[in-house]
């Protein structure tokens, strides 16, 4: 039987140890603290909303989920959750699972910074964009008790998270600020990276090859 914390059962499953392995070599406390509370608080909303979901696919995907903000795992030319998510698929495709159950992880990771359109798609994309949504930015921060907040928080700490994710966003983006364009990520950099101009939209149609 698995950890349990707050009434969710941490997958006990090989795959689901190769993945904590994973991301315990390639991150920090940081991250790899965010990653667990991200499966937990995804789970909690999950078991609220009485959602039929696969607890070892929303482990591997909120495990996994930021690891293309990583020295290991980024790249120069693409978005963070597009590394992250490429990396996931490998993972569980070289562990024997099947192309749709990796599929469904690689569509969580990649869309878990896009506001809305993940919550109405499957319960594992789903849920890993409502755990990152709780534990970064609070959204619907009412649905979990104190008690089994603060129970989740005692396992997996958040010393100065908001301060810490943000300088993570912004170390792992810097190097490529263009994959930001229509992101949130943009408004890190906006923030945090001097000499950053954010593209627009508006001038990207008005000026295209297009005449009129």
């Amino acid at each position: 039987m698995g950890e349990t914390i707050a009434g969710i059962t941490v997958p006990d499953s090989t795959l689901a140890k190769d993945a904590t392995a994973l991301v315990r070599d390639a991150t920090n406390d940081l991250i790899y603290n965010h990653s667990r509370r991200t499966f937990f608080f995804g789970a909690l909303r999950g078991e609220r909303d009485g959602v039929d979901y696969d607890p070892e696919l929303l482990y591997v995907g909120a495990m996994l989920h930021d690891l293309g903000l990583t020295e290991k795992y980024r790249s120069n030319d693409q978005r963070f959750e597009i590394d992250a998510a490429n990396e996931a698929r490998k993972f569980l495709l070289d562990n024997g699972l099947s192309d749709e159950k990796a599929d469904t992880v690689w569509t969580a990771i990649a869309l878990h910074t896009t506001p809305e359109i993940p919550l109405h798609m499957g319960p594992e994309i789903a849920l890993v964009t409502r755990g990152v949504e709780y534990d970064v930015m609070g959204v619907d921060f009412d649905t979990v008790s104190d008690a089994t907040r603060a129970e989740v928080v005692a396992a997996h700490p958040r010393p100065d998270f908001k301060n810490g994710i943000l300088a993570a966003f912004t170390e792992g983006l810097k190097h490529r600020p263009e994959t930001t364009f229509g992101n949130v990520k943009a408004d890190v950099l906006a923030h945090f990276l001097p000499g950053f101009e954010r593209g627009d939209f508006v001038e990207v149609v008005k000026n295209s090859d297009w005449p009129e």
